[in-house]
C-alpha cells in the first residue's frame, strides 16, 4: 500500500471518529441542558418533589427516544446513499473497467503521486481492490464497514442517558429549597466536563470549548427557570 492511500484511510478514519465525537459529545450535551432545563423550569414553578422527579424521568426517557431515533433516521438516510454510491462505482467498473481504472489513477494523482507510480499501483490491482481503493481514495467510503444506524441510535441514546445522569440525580437528592441551583451548578459543572473531553480528543482549544457551552447551557437554563418562576407566579395568583 503506498504511503498516499494509507494517509486517504487513514483520513477517512479520523473523519468516522470525528463524526462519532460530534455525535456522542453532543447526545450528552443535549442530555445534560435539556433534562436540567426542564428540571429547573418545573423547581422554579414551585413544584412538589413528586412532580420533580416524573418530569426528570420523563424528559431523560423521551430525549433517548427520540436522540435515538432522529441519528437512526439520519444515519439510516446516510447509509442509503453509501450503498447508492457503491452501486453505482461498482456497476461502472463492470461496464466500463477502463474508464474507471483512469479514474483512479487521476485521484491517485491528486494525492500525489505521478503519473508513472499511479498507473502501476492501478495496475498491481485487482478488480475488487480496484473498485475498493477508488471507494476508498474518491468518496472516503469502505464498503466492509458503512455507517451502522442501530449502533449510532444506540450511541446517541446511552450519551443522552449519561448526560441526563449528573443534573437528575442532584434534582432527586437536593433539599427542596436547593434543587434550583444545585442542579444549575451540577449543569454547568457537567457542560464543562463535557466541552473539556471534546477540546482534548479532537486537540482544539478547551477555553473556547468550555465557554461556548457553559454559555450557551446557562442561558438556556436561565430561560427556562424564568419560564417556570412566571408559570409558576401566574397559576398560583
Amino acid at each position: 500500500m503506498s504511503y498516499e492511500t494509507h494517509n486517504a484511510q487513514q483520513d477517512s478514519g479520523l473523519a468516522a471518529k470525528l463524526n462519532w465525537l460530534r455525535a456522542g459529545v453532543l447526545g450528552a450535551n443535549d442530555g445534560i441542558v435539556s433534562t436540567a432545563g426542564i428540571i429547573v423550569g418545573v423547581v422554579a414553578a414551585g413544584s412538589s418533589a413528586s412532580a420533580i422527579l416524573t418530569a426528570g424521568v420523563a424528559a431523560v426517557t423521551a430525549g433517548a427516544v427520540s436522540m435515538a431515533l432522529g441519528e437512526y433516521v439520519s444515519v439510516s438516510a446516510q447509509r442509503d446513499t453509501e450503498r447508492e454510491l457503491v452501486t453505482i462505482h461498482r456497476e461502472a467498473h463492470d461496464k466500463d473497467p477502463a474508464s474507471e481504472t483512469k479514474d483512479i489513477v487521476t485521484s491517485l494523482q491528486e494525492l500525489g503521486m505521478s503519473r508513472a507510480t499511479a498507473l502501476t499501483a492501478a495496475e498491481e490491482m485487482s478488480p475488487q481492490q480496484r473498485l475498493a481503493g477508488h471507494l476508498r481514495v474518491e468518496l472516503g467510503l469502505d464498503e466492509e464497514d458503512l455507517t451502522s444506524p442501530w449502533a449510532a441510535a444506540a450511541a446517541s441514546a446511552f450519551s443522552f442517558v449519561l448526560g441526563s445522569i449528573l443534573p437528575l440525580i442532584v434534582a432527586i437528592v437536593a433539599p427542596q429549597g436547593a434543587k434550583a441551583w444545585m442542579t444549575i451548578v451540577a449543569t454547568l459543572m457537567a457542560l464543562a466536563i463535557t466541552g473539556s473531553i471534546s477540546a482534548r480528543i479532537s486537540e482544539g482549544s478547551r477555553t473556547k470549548a468550555v465557554t461556548r457551552l457553559v454559555t450557551g447551557g446557562g442561558l438556556a437554563l436561565l430561560v427556562t427557570f424564568g419560564i417556570g418562576w412566571v408559570f409558576g407566579t401566574t397559576v398560583g395568583a
